[in-house]
């Protein structure tokens, strides 16, 4: 693969996007790239995050969107256009085509987040759910555009998309100009491509560094020259790409200057880190790139990292259980087995222990009839809210002093 070092070569379509951006572009916000303090202290590094959650669609990609729509042409803007996309690229595509009055078909994969069909749908666009990932969605988008004859706006391997992706460094670097390093997630590398293109020639000198899940490694295999497998459920959806574009992968290979992995604990613990040491709300694939500086602590120390939190769009449901899962993995929430004698006041007393060691129950489940234990011995499955994991400790041997069999139960 021949790397491209040739930024020149797309200077009309940077140009063009630079005069959007310039006069508006379109109500794109200029969001906030501002320094997280716990974040920062917490990884060893100085953290700027760029909050793209804060757009009005959730999300960095209606750049691209507005940029491409706004250079059709009248006949192109009456034919229609057409796109596929796991969610965020929709709603983009969706808004400022409503804005533009240019009639939008979507194909999102089967399994997409019900929050970001509906909300694409809000936007007035013709949404098909189809195909069992975003490339299989993506085939029979333009299986769709050849037979309509509308105009297909590719997510991510597209000259003036890209351009509308860099505005994310143009505004991160005008906000923060003494930024070390970039880090940017990569899905099929739209915005990857567009930003080391923006950010490397306003600031020559400044580290651009692609970051993917470990479960879709496709770019970081070419960069690396590896053969990692391709394919899972990701909590990070939105990066969930098998195959950068023909285009971005080039780009990508010649600006880059790094490209690393990210396990799903790790996407998962930046999630709620950003959600409770930042307060603000990402998405799985918004928060790889803090999980990048969790997962390579001595790679971004003492430096100055500009984070870009790309979209915040994710479904209330996982986000409920992933609160959940934070408060069992810090000790805050337990789930206790305990076995008891079958006579009254064995649960009175087991609450009242809890109780006086300040303790909050949840959930009582109680087991008597499939049970392998002697009939007149029962168990109950008890959860529990405490200060900390050493405040749960103690709960766990006050209940245990007083003599009853308690055993931590796996949620």
């Amino acid at each position: 693969m021949t790397p491209d070092n040739t930024p020149q070569k797309f200077a009309a379509e940077f140009d063009f996007v630079a005069d959007c951006h310039a006069h508006g572009m379109g109500g794109v916000l200029h969001t906030p790239c501002q320094r997280a303090e716990a974040l920062s202290e917490l990884a060893g590094c100085d953290i700027r995050v760029k909050l793209e959650n804060l757009q009005a669609t959730g999300s960095f990609k209606e750049r691209g969107a507005y940029a491409k729509l706004m250079s059709l042409t009248a006949d192109e803007r009456a034919r229609g256009v057409v796109a596929a996309s796991a969610g965020n690229h929709a709603q983009g595509v969706a808004r400022h085509g409503r804005r533009l009055g240019i009639d939008t078909v979507i194909f999102m994969p089967v399994g997409t987040p019900a929050i970001k069909v509906n909300a694409t749908r809000a936007q007035g666009a013709t949404v098909e759910l189809a195909g069992a990932d975003f490339d299989a969605a993506s085939k029979l988008a333009d299986e769709y555009c050849a037979a309509q004859g509308r105009v297909l706006v590719h997510p991510f391997d597209d000259a003036l998309v890209m351009a509308g992706q860099g505005t994310v460094a143009t505004e991160m670097l005008a906000d923060q100009p003494d930024l070390d390093v970039i880090i940017v997630p990569i899905g099929g590398g739209g915005l990857a491509s567009g930003v080391a293109l923006t950010a490397k020639r306003i600031k020559p000198g400044i580290e651009v560094i692609g970051v993917q899940a470990d479960l879709f490694p496709a770019f970081h295999n070419l960069f690396h020259n590896g053969q990692r497998p391709v394919g899972g459920m990701t909590l990070a959806e939105g990066i969930a790409v098998r195959e950068p574009g023909a285009l971005t992968r080039r780009i990508m290979t010649g600006q880059l200057d790094d490209v690393l992995l990210v396990d799903e604990r790790t996407i998962e613990r930046a999630l709620n880190l950003f959600l409770t040491r930042m307060r603000v709300l990402p998405e799985g694939a918004g928060a790889v790139a803090l999980a990048a500086v969790l997962a390579h602590p001595d790679r971004f120390a003492g430096r100055k990292v500009g984070l870009v939190l790309t979209g915040g769009n994710i479904d209330t449901r996982l986000l409920s259980s992933l609160l959940l899962r934070d408060l069992a993995r810090s000790g805050r929430l337990a789930r206790f087995r305990i076995e008891l004698i079958d006579v009254p006041g064995q649960l009175s007393a087991v609450s009242r222990i809890i109780a006086e060691a300040g303790g909050n129950v949840t959930d009582v489940a109680y087991h008597k009839t499939f049970s392998d234990l002697p009939a007149k011995v029962t168990y109950i499955d008890i959860s529990l809210e405490a200060q900390d994991a050493a405040h749960m400790d103690r709960i766990h041997a006050a209940l245990r002093q007083d003599g009853f069999k308690v055993e931590f139960a796996d949620y």
